[in-house]
C-alpha cells in the first residue's frame, strides 16, 4: 500500500511540479552497450536527487493525461513484480526506490520516468498473457531507468545551462536567478516528457534495454523468452496501429529476431503454472 500511496502523493503534487532458474548467460551487445556507456558518461552532470525529481515531474505529467487505476489489488500486485525484477537489475537501487503504477488506458504503453517511476497502462497489461510477460514488460523499462535513458534524452547544452544557472544561483541570490532556473528545469521536463510519451528512444537504446531485460529476467527465475513472446504480439498489432507503445517503442519486427536468436533454447520452470494463476486471478 505505501507504494500505492506514493502516487497518491504524486497526484497530489500535480499542481505543483507540472530464484534464479535460468543459468544461460546473455552477453552484452558490445557496441550497443558502448553506446549506453558514452550517453551515461554525458550525463554525470545531473546528481540521483535531481534525476528522482526530474523523473517525478515527468510522471505527474504523464499522469494528468492518464489517470492512474483506483484497484490498490492490481497496483500492489504489478508494484510486487516490478519490485522483484528491479531487484536483480544492474541498478537494483535508485534515490528514491522504484515505484510501479498501473494507468487506466486501454492504450497499450509502458513509461520509464528517470529516477525510477514506472507506469505501464492497463490496455498493455491486457497485451500480457501471463505475468513473465508482465515482467519481461517491467524489466525493459527497468533498464531504461538503469541506463538512464531518459536523463540522456535531455538536449545536453540545455542540461549544461540547468548546471551553470544553479551554481549561479547558489553563489548569488540575484533577483531572475530562480525564475530562470525554473523555465530551464521545465524545459529539460518537456524533452524528456518527449523522449517517454512522443518520439522514443533510439533504436541502439531499445536494445540494449532488451538485453538487460533478457538478463534480469534469468537472474529473476522469470522464462526470458516471455520478452519474445510480447515482442511478437506487438509486431502482429503494430501493423494494424502506429499509437502508444507501437509509437515509443519502434523497430519492433527487428528486436523481436534479436532476441528470439537470444532465448530459442529456454522452457518453461516448475513454477510457470503458479505465475499463471497468479496473473488469471487478477481483473485486468
Amino acid at each position: 500500500m505505501r507504494r500505492f500511496s506514493f502516487f497518491l502523493f504524486l497526484l497530489a503534487a500535480l499542481p505543483l511540479i507540472g530464484g534464479d532458474v535460468h543459468s544461460q548467460a546473455f552477453p552484452p551487445t558490445t557496441r550497443a552497450e558502448m553506446r549506453v556507456a558514452r550517453a551515461q558518461q554525458a550525463s554525470r552532470n545531473v546528481s540521483e536527487s535531481e534525476e528522482y525529481l526530474l523523473g517525478r515531474a515527468v510522471a505527474a505529467q504523464i499522469l494528468s493525461n492518464h489517470p492512474l487505476a483506483q484497484d490498490p489489488r492490481l497496483q500492489l500486485y504489478v508494484n510486487e513484480v516490478g519490485q522483484t525484477v528491479a531487484r536483480k537489475s544492474s541498478r537494483p537501487k535508485t534515490y528514491r526506490g522504484y515505484h510501479f503504477g498501473v494507468l487506466e488506458s486501454l492504450e497499450p504503453n509502458a513509461f520509464a520516468c528517470p529516477g525510477g517511476t514506472i507506469l505501464i497502462t492497463r490496455g498493455m497489461l491486457r497485451l500480457c498473457a501471463n505475468e513473465d510477460e508482465l515482467a519481461a514488460a517491467l524489466a525493459h523499462e527497468v533498464a531504461h531507468v538503469a541506463h538512464r535513458d531518459g536523463i540522456n534524452s535531455i538536449i545536453k547544452s540545455r542540461w549544461a545551462e540547468v548546471v551553470a544557472e544553479r551554481r549561479i544561483a547558489a553563489a548569488k541570490e540575484q533577483g531572475g536567478r530562480p525564475a530562470r532556473l525554473a523555465t530551464l528545469f521545465e524545459g529539460s521536463i518537456n524533452d524528456v516528457f518527449k523522449a517517454i510519451a512522443t518520439n522514443g528512444y533510439s533504436r541502439v537504446a531499445e536494445w540494449a534495454a532488451d538485453q538487460e531485460a533478457l538478463r534480469t529476467l534469468s537472474r529473476a527465475g522469470y522464462n526470458p523468452g516471455a520478452l519474445a513472446a510480447l515482442l511478437a504480439k506487438m509486431v502482429s498489432q503494430e501493423k494494424q496501429e502506429q499509437r502508444g507503445i507501437y509509437r515509443t517503442h519502434p523497430h519492433t519486427a527487428l528486436r523481436l529476431v534479436k532476441v528470439r536468436v537470444q532465448v530459442r533454447d529456454l522452457t518453461p520452470d516448475k513454477m510457470q503454472k503458479v505465475r499463471d494463476r497468479r496473473f488469471k486471478e487478477q481483473k485486468i
